[in-house]
């Protein structure tokens, strides 16, 4: 069976592919918002992952007008969101286990799962 390879791009085609100048994914480079893979040859290859964050990045600064010290703190503020939901899922999906086991253990604890969620769907039904 064949592995699927990532598709890479050059400066040169990702420049072409946004209308803008291979000097600004250099800066984009330089300030760290972009982060290329590089050759042996130190050729720059930009990953689709890239070519996403390049996207958002350009709506921020074209349609939006934000400077790169904005872009910076909206890029880290995302990347901080998503390992937050990462987290917060991995937490939820650590108590749904707890609950199973504990709800498998305990008779006593099943009477009272059923009559809390009786309660809550009651409420949600007169809202």
């Amino acid at each position: 069976m064949k592995r699927e390879r990532a598709k890479l791009y050059t400066i040169g085609v990702v420049a072409s592919m946004f209308n803008i100048h291979p000097q600004t994914l250099r800066l984009y480079e330089k300030e760290g918002l972009i982060r290329p893979t590089r050759s042996k040859g130190r050729t720059r290859y930009y990953t689709e992952e890239d070519i996403q964050r390049l996207e958002f990045i350009l709506m921020l600064s074209r349609d939006m007008g934000v400077n790169l010290a904005g872009i910076d703190i909206i890029l880290r503020m995302r990347e901080q969101i998503e390992e937050l939901e990462s987290q917060l899922q991995k937490l939820v999906e650590f108590i749904q286990r707890e609950i199973s086991e504990a709800y498998q253990r305990d008779e006593g604890i099943k009477s009272i799962v059923l009559t809390e969620r009786k309660d809550l769907l009651k409420t949600l039904k007169k809202q």
